[in-house]
């Protein structure tokens, strides 16, 4: 079974978002597959994508904090500010997470630990919708 859907999600404000359920929302033939990987590709530099803690929403503006604080906005002496003071801070970001993901399927579900969530990281200040290529790779039921 392979399955692949490039999925919009909608627009958010900067910071880490939980986005598992709109993800899955989309993606019903995850439910007819019995083993397996979803792949996840985000189609943007100025995004991430990460697993982390799905409960605790402090998690998520701890993590908007440090990356602030590790990739700050407004240092000078990079040539890339085309698109403002967030563009580079952004790439940055983008690249130290990572654009992608793989996570096992199991019995139609992802087989994610039960403190564990897929987060976007949008990382700048306007950053629009974003495109997530999901590709579904196993057995079906």
């Amino acid at each position: 079974m392979w399955h692949q859907v490039i999925l919009t999600l909608r627009p958010r404000s900067r910071g880490f978002h939980l986005i598992t359920d709109e993800l899955l929302a989309a993606l019903p033939e995850l439910r007819q597959c019995r083993v397996g990987l979803l792949h996840l590709w985000l189609r943007h530099t100025s995004a991430s994508l990460t697993i982390n803690e799905n409960a605790d929403a402090a998690v998520r503006r701890d993590f908007e904090r440090f990356f602030n604080q590790l990739v700050p906005q407004g240092m000078g002496g990079y040539e890339h500010d085309y698109e403002g003071p967030d563009d580079l801070p952004a790439h940055f970001k983008a690249s130290l997470l990572g654009c992608q993901l793989s996570v096992p399927v199991t019995e139609g579900k992802l087989a994610l630990g039960t403190w564990q969530g897929i987060y976007l990281g949008e990382h700048r200040d306007q950053g629009g919708p974003r495109q997530v290529i999901a590709t579904l790779h196993g057995m079906a039921s």
